[in-house]
């Protein structure tokens, strides 16, 4: 209830005599008190009733009022049957602090003014009850007619609440995209999985430029469940703030969205039937005309049940990717993926490919560099990738008919094994990387490696460790430089004397000759295995 309705007729008489501007006040419940300083008891939205006993002189009324309106007080109510009509000094503290006071008559009884708060305050919290249950409701009945948007619609709309379903790379599933940047996505996006990735209870707060966030995992039920898979619910304002009345509408909508992406993981499965057939054609070199078949079925499909926004037609170009994945659950990579590329497409064909790998197939991105697409699709994730967790995928060059399919994840396969043999969480490589040395170092077993780097640049490295000399950093800028001292110095920052010394020193502690041109590519190769 409100200040103003203990003057609504049917209350008891009760006269204003200041705050006229503070009647819209929310009154929580009741204090009788007659104590110079009450407010330790007070927790903010009571009705003060007081007899005035604690007055013994006029400045007894400023100290009074400053006390419980500092504590919260909504109201005054002071009573005339002890010490007579309502003193000056008291109304005129109340309107230096603009807290209504009401005079309570001598034939009223407190007892009847607490009686008709308490009943008026159970009355509004039923009503709120009542008006939670009908808004779950109406989410319900709206998740079924118009999806997670309507939902949020219906909250934006009826509660002033700006909601919105995230992906873990930052796509929005649902909600006003247009009122969440791009960059703000990929900040809440990245916040969600290093603190799912910490173990923190939820819900996660943010603070960004445009505000503060709440953000709450939307865990879909599925077998193999990871982060870098669930839908986020993002909440302008901090949830821990709220009544908790609002925390549990909060939390009644992340467990709306969570079906909802179960819900969606249901409707795939026919998706991931049709993915795991294709593969199978592909690892036995099926007939072209067969695998052309399955990926128009798969066209057709998304197109009929799926709502899709790409045409239906086959598509005039495919891509294929090769991935694995270390340090997520068996079988996950698979959801990761299918969430991430839905930023692109929703026609990717996503494959499991033993309880770590899975092969995709997809339309052609519309871009010069695919692997540089992907990869940025993909980078989101690191910030849930824990220090053992790999994500390394191979991109095919475009291939033109379903024909070429079985070509292209070969070059697939072989583009990951150099993504696999780089440093990084997520790393991506692309057909263009295949008629480099760096196909090459990909094929060498591990230990051949590890060896050919040891046999050059231990000695380097060690020297470094022990006299701060940058060694190793002056020979990848003399090679960058193709030898040239003029250049590698002004690149250092250096006096061509002091780079002459250092690599001197190099080919002292290794026998080799950096005017060799053998040599160099041996020294380049080995800076290309760290």
């Amino acid at each position: 209830m409100r200040v103003r309705d203990l003057l609504a007729p049917g209350a008891p008489r009760l006269r204003l005599l200041a705050g006229e501007d503070e009647l819209d006040r929310q009154v929580t419940g009741v204090m009788t008190t007659d104590l110079q300083d009450p407010g330790r008891y007070l927790h903010g939205g009571e009705l003060v009733l007081t007899g005035m006993l604690w007055r013994t002189a006029p400045a007894d009324s400023e100290r009074f009022v400053r006390t419980i309106a500092t504590a919260g007080a909504a109201a005054l109510g002071a009573g005339e049957v002890e010490v007579g009509p309502v003193p000056a000094d008291l109304v005129e503290a109340c309107r230096r602090h603009r807290l209504p006071l009401l005079a309570v008559p001598d034939d009223v009884a407190f007892g009847t003014v607490t009686e008709y708060v308490g009943r008026q305050v159970s009355a509004d919290r039923a009503a709120d009850l009542a008006a939670l249950v009908d808004r779950h409701r109406l989410l319900v009945s709206a998740a079924g007619a118009g999806g997670l948007d309507a939902v949020l619609d219906l909250l934006g709309g009826d509660l002033d609440l700006d909601c919105w379903v995230l992906t873990p790379t930052g796509r929005v599933v649902a909600g006003p995209a247009d009122r969440l940047p791009a960059a703000d996505r990929d900040q809440l996006s990245r916040a969600h999985l290093a603190a799912q990735r910490q173990r923190r209870r939820p819900p996660h707060r943010v603070r960004l430029a445009g505000g503060t966030y709440s953000l709450l995992p939307a865990a879909a039920e599925t077998d193999a469940e990871t982060p870098l898979a669930d839908w986020i619910l993002a909440v302008a304002g901090d949830v821990t703030e709220w009544t908790p009345k609002r925390q549990q509408l909060a939390e009644n909508l992340a467990r709306l969205v969570a079906a909802e992406r179960t819900r969606r993981d249901e409707g795939r499965r026919l998706r991931r039937r049709i993915a795991d057939e294709v593969l199978t054609l592909l690892q036995r070199d099926a007939d072209p005309a067969e695998i052309g078949r399955a990926l128009q079925a798969s066209t057709t499909m998304a197109a009929r049940y799926e709502g899709s926004t790409e045409t239906s037609g086959a598509s005039p170009q495919w891509l294929v990717l090769s991935a694995d994945a270390t340090g997520l659950p068996d079988g996950a990579l698979r959801p990761v993926l299918e969430e991430a590329l839905a930023a692109a497409t929703d026609r990717a064909l996503v494959a499991a490919l033993g309880p770590t790998g899975a092969v995709v197939v997809l339309p052609a991105l519309d871009t010069p560099v695919p692997a540089d697409a992907v990869r940025a699709l993909l980078a989101p994730l690191e910030a849930g990738l824990g220090s053992e967790g790999r994500i390394t995928v191979g991109v095919c060059a475009p291939a033109a008919e379903s024909g070429g399919l079985r070509g292209a994840l070969e070059e697939a396969r072989h583009a990951r094994r150099i993504a696999a043999a780089r440093v990084g969480r997520v790393c991506v490589a692309g057909p263009e990387e295949l008629a480099s040395h760096v196909l090459l170092l990909a094929a060498v077993p591990d230990e051949v490696r590890r060896a050919f780097r040891s046999r050059l640049l231990d000695r380097v490295i060690a020297y470094d460790l022990e006299h701060q000399a940058d060694l190793v950093r002056t020979l990848e800028a003399f090679l960058r430089s193709d030898g040239s001292w003029t250049r590698c110095a002004a690149q250092l920052h250096v006096h061509v004397n002091t780079l002459r010394y250092r690599i001197g020193r190099i080919e002292e502690l290794t026998g080799r000759d950096l005017s060799r041109l053998e040599d160099r590519v041996d020294f380049y190769l080995a800076l290309e295995l760290a």
